[in-house]
């Protein structure tokens, strides 16, 4: 019995020895397979340095405490972590490893000097915690002397490379210092990061932002403070970006999406200076880019190496090129920022939102104070916006001292192809009185070079009269005190019959009279739209001239016009009226002798004038080919002779 006693000690002895042994072995061999990486960063030219390493066995559980790591490229970076603690520690196979759980410490990231502005950033994140992680036992070494690209290529590339169930943090709090500028630190609260596995996050979300900057500016420095709620960015994809960094897919024309969602809640910012903004949410959806265009690369290769001086024309067109290529690479299916309020001293303006989809940039709903009263707007649009387009444009004008051409002018109508507005209602001047404009609209398009070949203008609004304008007061003398005005007008070049045509323009003035006006031009070539004088006046001779049709509604304005001549010559209202008829019949003979159609226009405005609520129509169609350059001319010298080159019908009717 005693021998057995014995024997068992003896084993038990034996695999507690082996036991430990093993122990300190794995501990050894962790502790060089940790050496080995910081050894790593060492070689780089960095300094890297930790204290404690410990690993416990039964629950494979590895505490590495103390880390400091300053990158040998980017001597100006610091990364202290406290300490790091993965439990459930496994090897996948030679080069990968997981973890059940990593518990991350005392996270902070110092970057100092960067860029021209010397700005000073801070990252620190008390707790980080990752659920079943995979990743590589060692990272890839930093690409030696690389370029910005190459250094965004290899983080990414490090990021696609680990997987996690979910990625918690109770805070994460940014802090910078632009010296002169000012300072201010963004504390996150809540973040969480779900499904992160190929590059690929199915969710990141963060509770609360809380932001709190101090502005430096001459004379009145200012305190910004201000709070966002509910960040949340659904499937966001990495691999987009890698694909838009590398050189291999320089032909890709497919767009690569980024993002499916970014959005927010609540937004409110305020000024010590008694500014207030308040903004109900932000959303942004289907964010992609096309690797073709996308090229950052290129953008980063065009900044000018030195960003102390500012640089030089040349410089700054090419960049502008480069972002323009950049803007059209990028893809947001839409955007819109919910109903924001901004607070002054002076009163609160709202806008209801702010929407970008398919190339149309809206502002909806606008209510704000003016010196005059208060101004309010239900929408304003851009319409086929581009922001590529604008950057080219800008890119034209970047000439110092020299005035831009009219074609670089006209360019601006690449940018977009219309705008709109409605349902205005403003002051009007110092008076109490509103202008309101019911639609304001403008579009155009088919351009030729610059110059748009196709345009239509829609005016719908009612505007008070002004007593400070002479040209109104006979309108304020007949007891009108505010004017409707109706106008849509419309223009086109068609290239294939080289003929351009306004198409059936109509002008309505509330209360007085309505108008119609059509005018058609043949023989138009593509040259005539240039901004070369020389080459417009010299193609313009081949325009002809071609059928012109009027008409004018009568709701008052003969009244009008009767009443300001009767005041003029103290008379009677009926023999002001007479007196007009008189005078246009007394022009018959004279006119006929140019053109005998012309009686029958004599005679129907003269029946126009006689008799109110007429409607006057008249028709010119050309006898001939009438170039519209000699016609011109000709009625400044000899306006009978050139209403000679024309049939002319006219009618008058209720």
């Amino acid at each position: 019995m005693k021998r057995i006693l014995i024997g068992l000690i003896v084993v038990a002895v034996v695999v507690a020895g082996g036991w430990f042994g093993f122990n300190l072995y794995v501990q050894h061999r962790t502790t060089a397979e940790v050496e080995a990486a910081f050894e790593q960063i060492r070689k780089q030219g960095g300094k890297a340095s930790y204290g404690k390493i410990a690993f416990d066995l039964p629950t494979r559980t590895l505490t590495i405490e103390d880390i400091a790591v300053t990158p040998g490229k980017a001597p100006q970076a610091q990364i202290r972590i406290a300490a790091i603690k993965g439990t459930g520690v496994r090897q996948i196979d030679e080069t990968r490893f997981s973890a059940d759980d990593i518990n991350i410490t005392g996270l902070e990231v110092t970057l100092d000097q960067i860029g021209a502005a010397k700005l000073k950033v801070a990252y620190k994140i008390p707790q980080l915690v990752m659920r079943d992680y995979a990743g590589p036992v060692h990272a890839d070494q930093v690409p030696a002397d690389g370029s910005l690209v190459d250094l965004y290529r290899y983080v990414l590339g490090q990021y696609a490379s680990v997987a996690a169930s979910s990625l918690t943090a109770p805070t994460l709090t940014i802090s910078f210092d632009s010296g002169a500028a000012g300072s201010g630190e963004v504390t996150y609260s809540g973040l969480a990061i779900q499904n992160l596995k190929h590059g690929k996050i199915d969710a990141m979300k963060s509770d609360r932002a809380v932001i709190s900057v101090d502005v430096k500016q001459p004379g009145k420095p200012d305190k910004l403070t201000g709070e966002l709620s509910n960040i949340i960015v659904n499937d966001f994809d990495s691999s987009a970006i890698l694909a838009a960094l590398d050189p291999q897919t320089a032909s890709d024309d497919s767009y690569r999406r980024v993002y499916r969602q970014v959005s927010t809640g609540p937004y409110a910012l305020k000024s010590a200076q008694g500014m207030r903004v308040d903004i109900d949410g932000f959303t942004m959806e289907d964010i992609a880019v096309q690797p073709s265009k996308f090229r950052l690369a290129e953008i980063f290769a065009a900044l000018p190496r030195d960003q102390s001086t500012p640089p030089t024309p040349a410089q700054a067109r090419e960049l502008l090129e480069k972002l323009a290529g950049v803007y059209e690479g990028l893809r947001i299916g839409k955007a819109e920022i919910g109903k924001m309020s901004v607070g002054t001293p002076q009163g609160t303006a709202t806008v209801n939102a702010i929407r970008y989809r398919d190339g149309e940039f809206a502002v909806e709903g606008v209510d704000t104070p003016s010196p005059q009263g208060q101004f309010k707007m239900e929408r304003f649009a851009l319409k086929s916006f581009s922001t590529a387009n604008l950057m080219r444009w800008a890119a034209s004008l970047a000439t110092p001292g020299r005035a831009p051409s009219p074609d670089q002018m006209l360019g601006l109508f690449g940018v977009l192809a219309g705008a709109e507005i409605k349902g205005v209602t403003a002051p009007f001047k110092t008076t109490k009185k509103l202008v309101m404009i019911d639609t304001l609209s403008l579009d155009w398009g088919q351009l030729v070079g610059s110059i748009p070949t196709k345009a239509h203008v829609v005016a719908k609004f009612v505007t008070p009269t002004d007593p400070s304008d002479p040209k109104q007061l006979p309108l304020i003398a007949s007891g009108i005190d505010k004017l409707a005005v109706d106008l849509d007008l419309g223009a086109a070049w068609t290239e294939q019959s080289n003929s351009f045509v306004l198409t059936p323009a109509t002008l309505d003035i509330g209360g007085i009279a309505g108008a119609q006006l059509r005018i058609a031009l043949g023989n138009v070539p593509r040259e005539v739209f240039s901004t070369d004088p020389a080459q417009l006046m010299g193609q313009a001779a081949r325009i002809e001239a071609g059928t012109l049709e009027f008409s004018l509604r009568d709701s008052g304005v003969v009244d009008l016009v009767a009443a300001q001549f009767a005041r003029m010559q103290n008379v009677s209202r009926d023999t002001a009226r007479q007196a007009l008829v008189e005078s246009i019949t007394a022009k018959r003979d004279q006119v006929a002798s140019a053109n005998p159609d012309a009686n029958a226009a004599v005679d129907a405005i003269a029946r126009f004038v006689e008799t109110p609520g007429q409607t006057l129509s008249i028709k010119l169609s050309p006898r001939a080919k009438a170039p519209l350059m000699q016609l011109m001319q000709l009625l400044q010298t000899d306006p009978q002779s050139a209403l000679a080159q024309f049939r002319i019908e006219a009618s008058t009717g209720l």
